[in-house]
C-alpha cells in the first residue's frame, strides 16, 4: 500500500473548479452590494489603466468595438490557466496554491479600493472570491491526498467524492455568474427611468438635415447614425448605471465661484439642439470609429460663464465618474462659435447608457479623447501645465483638433462588382471646419472632383459619390478631401498616436466580367 499523489490533470481541474465557484460568488456579491467592484470588472479597469497607448491601438484594430469582450475573454482564459496553476501547486507544494489564489484575492481588493467610482464595500466582492476560492482548493486537494494509506478498493469512491464536488464547485461558479448577469441586467432600473423620460423641448431647435444630404446609395454610411449602430470607445468595461436624481455636475478649480448643477437644474435650463459628429482618435485612415447625431444639450460655455475662469486658465479638466478625465481647451468651450454642451439627448432619445447617460460632453472639432467625456460629474478649470488627462498620461497630444478626412465606402472589396456602370462613394469629414469637396483618383490617374451632397453642417461629415464605369480587371481607388478653408487632404501616412491618423484612404478592387 502506497500514499496517493494526485494527477496533474485532476489537480487542474480542482483548481479551475475553485477558482470558478469563489469567482462567480464574487461576481454576485458585487452584484449585490458593489457593481463597479465586481471581480473581473476590477481587473479589467485595472488592465485597461495599464495598458500602454500600443497596446490599446493593437485591441482597437484587432477587435474595433468589441475590444471589452476581446479583453473579458482573454482575462478568462489567463484566470484558467492560473487556477490550472494553483491546484497543481498546491498538489506538489502545499499550502503555496492556496496561498497563490488568497493572494489574487487579496490583490484583487486592494486595487478595488483603489478605483475611482470605489465605495466602503469595494473590497468586499474579490476578497470573499480569493477567500472562497482558497478553501474550495484545500479541500479539493485534500480529497485527492488522503492522509491514510489507500487501498484500490477505496479509490473509486474517493475518485468518485472529488468528481461531485468538483462539479458541485463549478456550479456553483456558473449559477452565481448567471444571477450576477442577471441581477445586473434585471436590476435596470436606471434603463428604466431612461425609458421613461420624455426629454424637454428645445429652446433652440437643430435645422432640419437639408434636402440632398442623404444620397441613399447601397453601402454607404448613413448621414445621421443610429444609436445602436453609433462606435463606442471609452475605458470603461461595465458602463456605468447612473440614476439622474442622484447626478450633479461640480465645477471648480481657476474660478470666481464654484458651483455644483443637478440634473433638475440642467432640465429647466433653455436647452439647444445641434448636430455633430464625434470621431475617436483611434480610427484608422478608412477607419469606422466615428458617427453623427443630433444632440439635445445645454452650452458649456454658459456655464463657465457663471463661474468666471481666473484669467491664467488655459484647460478644462472633465472627469466622469469612473475616473476617466480628458483635458479640453478652455477657449474651445467659451467659442460662442460652437455647439459644446453637456448632453442629455442623442438622436431625440435620452442618451443610451452606454453613450453617457445621463449627461455627457459633446464638443465639435476635437477628438473624443480630450472632449467627448461620458457619464461626466465634473468640470475642473485649470491649467495644462498643471493637470493632465487620462491618455495624455499615455502618450497623446493634449488638445486633439480633429484632422481632415475622407473614406470610401463602396464599392467593397468582396461584393463581387461587376463591369459597366457603378458608383464609388463615401463620406469626408473635418468638423468645425467644413469639407468643400473631394477627389477621386483610380489606377494612379488624374483626381476627378466627386459629387458633394448636401452638408448638415460644418461639424458633421458629408457624403459624397462620383459615377464609373468599371472594367474588368484589378483597380486600385483613392480619395481625398479638400476642405472649406483650402487645405487639401495630404497624402503623408501616420499612425493614430499621438493625435489622429493622416494618409489618403484607398481600396483594391476586383471587377469581374
Amino acid at each position: 500500500m502506497t500514499s496517493r499523489r494526485a494527477s496533474v490533470p485532476l489537480a487542474g481541474l480542482a483548481g479551475i473548479a475553485s477558482v470558478a465557484a469563489g469567482a462567480g460568488l464574487g461576481e454576485l456579491l458585487g452584484a449585490l452590494i458593489a457593481p463597479e467592484s465586481r471581480p473581473f470588472a476590477v481587473v479589467g479597469g485595472a488592465l485597461i489603466d495599464a495598458a500602454p497607448s500600443w497596446a490599446k491601438d493593437t485591441a482597437i484594430a484587432l477587435f474595433g468595438t468589441a475590444d471589452k469582450i476581446a479583453l473579458l475573454v482573454g482575462i478568462g482564459i489567463v484566470a484558467i490557466g492560473l487556477a490550472f496553476f494553483a491546484g497543481w501547486l498546491q498538489a506538489r507544494r502545499p499550502p503555496w496554491g492556496v496561498v497563490l489564489v488568497a493572494a489574487i484575492g487579496i490583490a484583487g481588493a486592494v486595487v478595488a479600493t483603489t478605483r475611482a467610482d470605489a465605495g466602503q464595500l469595494a473590497w468586499v466582492p474579490a476578497a470573499i472570491a480569493g477567500g472562497v476560492a482558497a478553501v474550495t482548493l484545500w479541500g479539493l486537494i485534500r480529497m485527492l491526498q488522503p492522509r491514510e494509506p489507500v487501498v484500490a478498493e477505496g479509490a473509486a469512491p474517493s475518485r468518485r467524492a472529488f468528481f461531485a464536488v468538483t462539479g458541485v464547485a463549478v456550479g456553483v461558479g456558473v449559477l452565481a455568474t448567471i444571477a450576477a448577469s442577471a441581477r445586473r441586467a434585471g436590476g435596470a432600473a436606471v434603463e428604466a427611468v431612461r425609458s421613461a423620460l420624455r426629454l424637454p423641448a428645445p429652446a433652440v431647435a437643430a435645422s432640419p438635415v437639408p434636402s440632398g444630404a442623404e444620397l441613399d446609395i447601397p453601402g454607404l454610411a448613413r448621414v445621421v447614425t443610429p444609436n445602436d449602430q453609433f462606435y463606442r470607445i471609452d475605458t470603461a468595461l461595465l458602463v456605468p448605471e447612473i440614476d439622474p436624481g442622484d447626478w450633479s455636475l461640480r465645477i471648480h478649480g481657476l474660478v470666481e465661484r464654484e458651483i455644483v448643477l443637478t440634473w433638475d437644474e440642467l432640465v429647466a435650463l433653455p436647452l439647444e439642439e445641434s448636430w455633430a459628429t464625434l470621431a475617436c482618435v483611434s480610427n484608422e485612415v478608412g477607419g469606422t470609429l466615428i458617427g453623427n447625431a443630433k444632440w439635445l444639450g445645454y452650452p458649456i460655455r454658459s456655464l463657465l460663464e457663471r463661474v468666471s475662469p481666473q484669467a491664467d486658465a488655459d484647460m478644462v479638466l472633465s472627469r466622469s465618474i469612473d475616473g476617466f478625465t480628458a483635458s479640453t481647451p478652455l477657449e474651445v468651450l467659451t467659442d460662442d462659435g460652437r455647439a459644446a454642451i453637456l448632453a442629455i439627448g442623442m438622436n431625440d432619445e435620452p442618451l443610451p447608457l452606454e453613450h453617457g447617460f445621463p449627461v455627457r460632453m459633446v464638443v465639435p472639432g476635437l477628438y473624443g479623447y480630450v472632449s467627448a467625456t461620458k457619464w461626466v460629474t465634473e468640470l475642473e478649470v485649470t491649467r495644462f501645465d498643471r493637470a493632465r488627462a487620462y491618455w495624455t498620461d499615455r502618450g497623446w497630444s493634449e488638445r486633439g483638433p480633429i484632422k481632415l478626412q475622407s473614406r470610401i465606402d463602396v464599392p467593397r472589396k468582396a461584393q463581387g462588382l461587376k463591369a459597366g456602370d457603378t458608383v464609388i462613394a463615401g463620406v469626408a469629414w473635418q468638423q468645425h471646419v467644413g469639407v468643400s469637396g473631394v477627389e477621386v483618383q483610380i489606377d494612379e490617374g488624374e483626381w476627378m472632383p466627386a459629387r458633394l451632397a448636401a452638408a448638415i453642417s460644418d461639424d458633421t461629415w458629408v457624403q459624397w459619390s462620383m459615377p464609373w464605369t468599371a472594367t474588368a480587371g484589378d483597380h486600385l481607388l483613392r480619395c481625398r478631401a479638400i476642405s472649406t478653408d483650402g487645405e487639401v487632404q495630404t497624402e503623408d501616412r501616420a499612425n493614430p498616436v499621438p493625435d489622429g491618423a493622416t494618409g489618403w484612404h484607398e481600396r483594391f478592387i476586383t471587377v469581374f466580367e
